[in-house]
């Protein structure tokens, strides 16, 4: 990233496009709950070489459980590991969500030297019986966040983890107009409607990006799912595809969903198959999903031999909850696809 000069903003050097992210967790020792960092980076290198994108310390990453440094020390060891791996062009988005708008601005300042290419910022829930539904006040933090940044920033929208605030399609697009640092929307809210209205703002790229240019043209306005669920329907509607914890569990099935969603746009013939993933995808995804962050851990570790279990006060997931995971048929259809589409057998 080239040096930030007379307030000139940076150019990214590794451009953000529409595609398939995964939240990565943040892997812990077990007993002292230190950070894993071993499996972290094997992590990262498994999922980027399978080409889907990465968000490390977002909620999957259990971020509001770990300490600034320790968000550092995991933004170093994914660009590490990253650029070790000859993957260097795979940009990192990191979260960097805090309780106030200044602690904010600090760890988004932090990241970035770090080596964030793009912050996703999610407003704190702690205060949420004042912020909910106060349009001013959540569209300051938005703007303020955006314009102290010194990389582009992603708004998340997750109200089971921000005391219930919902950002609704017309705040949201009049971020997307008037911040030009704002360079996404991940949409957590599982709204299709919300995502339609936005992607329709926006979906004229360059007429967009002529009213409303971009602080870095490198970073279009996207607009992300929060789940793998709605993928196909998504497309369709002009959204730019999803960030989803799936993405851990079944990187190869969540890509080639993407791509045939895609492809389906122009070619029709080809939206049965889209349509067939997507069933298999969105069934696994909803019963994954219900075992949160614990659920997917357990099947890293029953799939890959890394996982470990989540940061207290946490639960882990119960054996007898796990074995049901497991062996449901849900699950067990994706990992039959996921074993079919990345060539493995095991």
């Amino acid at each position: 990233m080239a040096a930030n000069v007379n307030g000139v903003h940076p150019t990214v050097s590794r451009p953000l496009k529409a595609g398939v992210f995964a939240p990565i967790p943040t892997f812990f020792l077990p007993e002292s709950e230190d950070l894993d960092i071993p499996s972290f980076e094997a992590h990262v290198v498994r999922i980027a070489s399978a080409g889907v994108g990465l968000l490390i310390a977002g909620s999957m990453g259990e971020a509001i459980h770990l300490s600034h440094a320790e968000r550092l020390v995991l933004i170093h060891a994914a660009r590490n590991a990253l650029d070790g791996a000859g993957l260097t062009t795979v940009p990192l988005i990191v979260g960097t969500g805090a309780a106030s708008t200044r602690e904010t601005v600090e760890l988004t300042a932090e990241a970035a030297k770090a080596g964030a290419d793009y912050a996703i910022v999610i407003a704190s829930g702690y205060f949420a019986g004042a912020l909910a539904g106060n349009h001013i006040a959540l569209k300051a933090f938005w703007t303020e966040v955006s314009q102290k940044s010194p990389i582009p920033v992603i708004i998340y929208n997750y109200p089971g983890a921000s005391g219930g605030i919902d950002l609704d399609s017309d705040l949201i697009t009049e971020l997307a107009k008037e911040c030009p640092n704002i360079c996404g929307v991940k949409l957590t809210c599982g709204n299709v409607g919300k995502l339609t209205r936005i992607a329709d703002a926006v979906s004229d790229a360059a007429a967009f990006t002529s009213t409303y240019p971009r602080k870095n043209p490198s970073a279009p306005f996207l607009v992300l799912g929060g789940y793998i669920d709605f993928l196909t329907p998504s497309a369709f509607a002009n959204g730019h595809g999803a960030i989803t914890g799936l993405g851990n569990v079944s990187p190869y099935a969540i890509r080639k969903l993407f791509e045939l969603s895609e492809a389906a746009r122009t070619d029709l013939s080809i939206l049965p198959e889209a349509q067939r993933l997507q069933g298999i995808i969105a069934r696994a995804d909803y019963t994954i999903a219900k075992t949160s962050i614990a659920g997917t851990k357990f099947l890293l570790e029953k799939l890959y031999g890394y996982g470990g279990t989540t940061r207290k006060p946490l639960p882990p997931i119960t054996p007898a909850a796990a074995q049901a995971l497991w062996e449901h048929p849900h699950t067990q259809a994706l990992v039959v696809l996921e074993r079919q589409l990345s060539g493995k057998t095991k």
